[in-house]
């Protein structure tokens, strides 16, 4: 066994090795959490998006999320073959089509969000409320210096940012 490189910290000591290690912990856990309600986190992330955007075409939430419209069709399709949203004429635009979330989708998106509470409580059981506002904070100035869309996790939208430069 050889000596560690004391010209270079343990990862443990590396902010970003953590985040790195945190969020792919976390993401499984999530999904984990996620597949005995029968959806992944794309699935939550779309349900989360329509909740808030009921009626909307699938062109309008392709642009709120920044992803091609045919990554929204196959999501919707696959949304929709789960009874769990379905397309309309959009009232207002004979060419497009609206996506509504049918009721089954406003139950499972409760039970989701269970699951999003409890994960949270879980890798949080350490922390204490001001720790919890501290770390939140931190987080988002986080994703805000990095370009990260408000709300939008990358993974739904399959997208890469480039960061800022460095120094």
């Amino acid at each position: 066994m050889t000596e560690a490189d004391p010209t270079h910290a343990p990862l443990f000591e590396h902010p970003a090795f953590l985040l790195g290690q945190l969020g792919f912990h976390t993401a499984g856990r999530f999904a984990d959490l996620l597949a005995p309600i029968g959806i992944g986190p794309r699935h939550f992330g779309m349900l989360r998006l329509l909740r808030d955007h009921d009626g909307q075409s699938q062109q309008q939430l392709s642009e709120m999320l920044g992803i091609h419209r045919n990554v929204m069709v196959g999501l919707v399709d696959d949304l929709e073959k789960r009874e769990l949203v379905e397309r309309r004429k959009h009232p207002t635009d004979r060419r497009a089509h609206a996506v509504y979330l049918l009721p089954a989708a406003h139950e499972m998106l409760a039970r989701a969000y269970e699951a999003v509470d409890g994960l949270e409580a879980e890798l949080l059981a350490s922390f204490d409320e001001r720790d919890i506002a501290t770390l939140l904070g931190l987080l988002q100035r986080l994703a805000t210096a990095n370009g990260l869309r408000r709300g939008i996790h990358p993974g739904l939208t399959s997208e890469r940012i480039s960061p800022p430069p460095c120094g």
